[in-house]
Protein backbone atom coordinates (compact mmCIF):
# COMPACT_ATOMS: atom_id res chain seq x y z
CA UNK A 1 0.00 0.00 0.00
CA UNK A 2 2.44 2.30 0.85
CA UNK A 3 4.77 1.83 -2.57
CA UNK A 4 1.24 3.04 -4.41
CA UNK A 5 0.71 5.91 -1.78
CA UNK A 6 4.39 7.40 -2.85
CA UNK A 7 4.40 7.54 -6.06
CA UNK A 8 0.67 8.94 -6.44
CA UNK A 9 1.20 11.65 -4.03
CA UNK A 10 4.26 12.99 -5.89
CA UNK A 11 1.92 12.66 -9.32
CA UNK A 12 -0.70 14.51 -7.32
CA UNK A 13 1.61 17.22 -6.85
CA UNK A 14 2.70 17.71 -10.46
CA UNK A 15 -0.09 17.66 -12.15
CA UNK A 16 -1.31 20.28 -9.49
CA UNK A 17 1.52 22.45 -9.99
CA UNK A 18 1.04 22.34 -13.74
CA UNK A 19 -0.84 25.18 -15.40
CA UNK A 20 -4.09 24.35 -17.20
CA UNK A 21 -4.22 25.35 -20.17
CA UNK A 22 -7.47 26.42 -22.81
CA UNK A 23 -8.50 25.06 -25.82
CA UNK A 24 -9.03 27.41 -28.39
CA UNK A 25 -12.16 27.30 -30.15
CA UNK A 26 -13.44 28.83 -33.40
CA UNK A 27 -15.59 31.48 -31.62
CA UNK A 28 -12.19 33.11 -30.37
CA UNK A 29 -11.04 34.22 -33.61
CA UNK A 30 -12.83 36.99 -35.41
CA UNK A 31 -12.56 36.20 -39.29
CA UNK A 32 -13.78 33.39 -40.88
CA UNK A 33 -13.25 31.73 -44.33
CA UNK A 34 -15.80 30.01 -46.55
CA UNK A 35 -13.79 27.85 -49.54
CA UNK A 36 -14.85 27.65 -53.08
CA UNK A 37 -16.43 29.83 -55.47
CA UNK A 38 -20.06 30.33 -56.21
CA UNK A 39 -21.54 26.80 -56.54
CA UNK A 40 -20.34 26.08 -52.73
CA UNK A 41 -19.17 22.86 -52.09
CA UNK A 42 -16.45 24.11 -49.70
CA UNK A 43 -16.08 24.11 -45.81
CA UNK A 44 -15.71 27.27 -43.31
CA UNK A 45 -13.04 27.50 -41.01
CA UNK A 46 -13.09 30.52 -37.95
CA UNK A 47 -9.43 29.83 -37.16
CA UNK A 48 -8.11 33.66 -38.76
CA UNK A 49 -6.93 36.89 -36.20
CA UNK A 50 -7.10 39.16 -39.56
CA UNK A 51 -8.77 39.76 -42.50
CA UNK A 52 -5.25 39.41 -44.08
CA UNK A 53 -4.38 36.27 -42.98
CA UNK A 54 -7.69 34.57 -43.67
CA UNK A 55 -7.75 35.90 -47.33
CA UNK A 56 -4.13 34.63 -47.35
CA UNK A 57 -5.48 31.32 -46.63
CA UNK A 58 -7.76 31.27 -49.42
CA UNK A 59 -5.41 32.37 -52.21
CA UNK A 60 -5.23 29.46 -55.32
CA UNK A 61 -8.20 28.27 -54.28
CA UNK A 62 -10.71 31.04 -53.92
CA UNK A 63 -13.07 31.38 -51.33
CA UNK A 64 -14.30 34.81 -49.31
CA UNK A 65 -13.59 36.10 -45.57
CA UNK A 66 -16.41 36.78 -43.20
CA UNK A 67 -16.84 38.35 -39.89
CA UNK A 68 -17.14 35.30 -37.07
CA UNK A 69 -21.21 36.12 -36.22
CA UNK A 70 -20.20 33.68 -32.85
CA UNK A 71 -17.60 36.22 -32.09
CA UNK A 72 -18.13 37.89 -29.02
CA UNK A 73 -14.65 39.03 -28.00
CA UNK A 74 -12.59 42.43 -28.35
CA UNK A 75 -12.73 43.77 -31.63
CA UNK A 76 -8.98 43.94 -33.34
CA UNK A 77 -7.89 46.88 -35.21
CA UNK A 78 -5.81 46.39 -38.20
CA UNK A 79 -3.07 48.22 -38.83
CA UNK A 80 -2.39 49.97 -41.21
CA UNK A 81 0.53 52.17 -41.99
CA UNK A 82 1.38 55.11 -44.17
CA UNK A 83 4.16 55.25 -46.44
CA UNK A 84 5.74 58.91 -47.14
Amino acid sequence: MRKILGPLAVLVAVMGAAPASYAQSAYDYPWCSIRGGPTGGGGQSCYFTSHAQCMASLSGIGGTCIRNPGYHGRELRERRYLRY
